[in-house]
């Protein structure tokens, strides 16, 4: 292995391994890609770098412009990464909906934080929302971009890399891809990957239970962070999509702590819904198919919440 020239040549080429105790024998084999191995401990790495620099190339941004977004937290210290490995002030709208690890993490990487409140700590329509036009505003101060990540198709180019490496370690032997989604840049990004190189891999989509929206359910509120955002993601693209699996916050946070106890895995509570999900796909496609999934971040960032305290 050779020098890097910068923190930004760290992100991606992340691990892959097989759950070994928690899928149920006869299934088929479930293989994470253990994306807290990127630098910030998020796959959001990946989608921040590709925001901003594709915006460089084309001169939407520009040396010495601010950077605003709207984020649950793991989009943000990602972008406050970038912007400090590159010199950008940082702007972020954030809530204090999520965990004090992810605010206090941007506000350590340089970013500045405004706070709109949540109604109880949960995450909602109307937060969302509220989120969204808050950025909105600040966006329109002179020499600022706005990232948009909900609106932005360069998000979902940050995540061809992952699709590749995942096509790459499983050597082309792969049946399913399934995936948690938020603003569905990851999903869209890996899927479109993977079906190009074999149209009959199945994209699973999962969302929380209580806010199943893409199920065609009602918006509610929910505490798996970062996803389920109340209504479709713009980006959203059903064609590339074979099923949408909904996961109670519950259930995700419960796998979360079996994944930490028995496998060894420390991540967040969107993962467990990932692995939730994976396994009801597994147990349906027997025991000679092979699914992956990712580990979306690290447990890190969640210590301060209640996903690790029972």
């Amino acid at each position: 292995m050779s020098i890097s020239t910068d923190i930004l040549q760290a992100i991606g080429n992340t691990s892959l391994v097989p759950l070994r105790h928690v899928v149920p024998s006869g299934s088929a084999k479930v293989l994470v890609k253990l994306e807290w191995e990127n630098p910030t401990g998020s796959m959001k790495d990946r989608t921040a770098q590709a925001m901003i620099s594709r915006a460089e190339a084309d001169g939407r941004l520009r040396p010495g412009y601010t950077i605003v977004e709207y984020t649950g937290g793991s989009t943000g210290i990602s972008l406050a990464l970038i912007c400090a490995a590159k010199g950008y002030h940082l702007h972020i709208v954030t809530s204090d909906a999520f965990s004090q690890e992810k605010l206090k993490h941007m506000s350590a990487l340089g970013a500045e934080l405004a706070l709109i409140p949540s109604e109880g700590g949960l995450t909602t329509k109307k937060l969302i929302l509220d989120m969204i036009e808050a950025a909105r505003e600040i966006s329109k101060r002179p020499h600022t971009y706005w990232t948009d990540q909900l609106n932005n198709l360069d998000s979902i180019a940050g995540y061809y890399p992952l699709g590749e490496e995942i096509w790459d370690q499983t050597n082309g032997k792969l049946d399913a891809f399934v995936q948690c989604v938020g603003t569905v840049a990851s999903a869209r990004g890996v899927a479109s990957v993977l079906k190009r190189h074999n149209p009959k891999i199945k994209i699973i989509i999962v969302e929380p239970a209580e806010s199943a929206v893409l199920s065609g359910g009602q918006a509610g509120p929910h505490k798996i962070e970062g996803v389920g955002i109340g209504f479709t993601p713009p980006l959203w693209e059903p064609s590339l999509v074979d099923e949408i699996i909904a996961v109670s916050t519950d259930d995700a946070k419960a796998m979360t702590r079996r994944l930490a106890r028995e496998e060894g895995l420390f991540a967040g509570t969107s993962s467990g819904a990932n692995v939730i999900a994976a396994i009801r796909v597994a147990e349906r496609l027997g025991p000679d198919a092979r699914i992956a999934t990712l580990m979306v971040d690290s447990g890190l960032k969640y210590l301060s919440t209640d996903v690790y305290r029972k």
